[in-house]
């Protein structure tokens, strides 16, 4: 005898299914024209710092496979049995853009806080 199949969910999923509703388009708040006015400049300003940001990700990410091309010894060399290159591509990029992020987010809040 085959036992029927019941999906188990939580009591809140169950509400907010029960609950569908037309979503409201999203409206753009109304500033202030002093306020809008420094919301812009501070948009512009912030995107020409993160273009920074932008460029060091790049150049890492991109960078990596000409460092290798420029130097195919780091294949040969070995460290604990691996190669170098490849401890190169599998540890390096993940901290450098963690901090190239923190770098960034720190320019955006001291522009932020002006």
């Amino acid at each position: 005898m085959k036992t029927k199949r019941q999906t188990v969910m939580s009591p809140q999923t169950r509400l907010a299914h029960g609950r569908r509703r037309a979503r409201a388009r999203w409206r753009v708040p109304v500033l202030a024209p002093a306020d809008a006015e420094r919301a812009s400049e501070l948009f512009r300003a912030q995107r020409r710092r993160g273009v920074l940001a932008l460029v060091l990700i790049f150049a890492l990410i991109l960078g990596l496979p000409v460092v290798f091309a420029l130097w195919p010894v780091l294949d040969s060399l070995r460290l604990l049995g691996i190669p170098v290159s490849w401890l190169t591509l599998a540890v390096l990029p993940y901290p450098a853009m963690t901090a190239i992020a923190q770098l960034q987010l720190r320019r955006a809040e001291k522009l932020e806080d002006r």
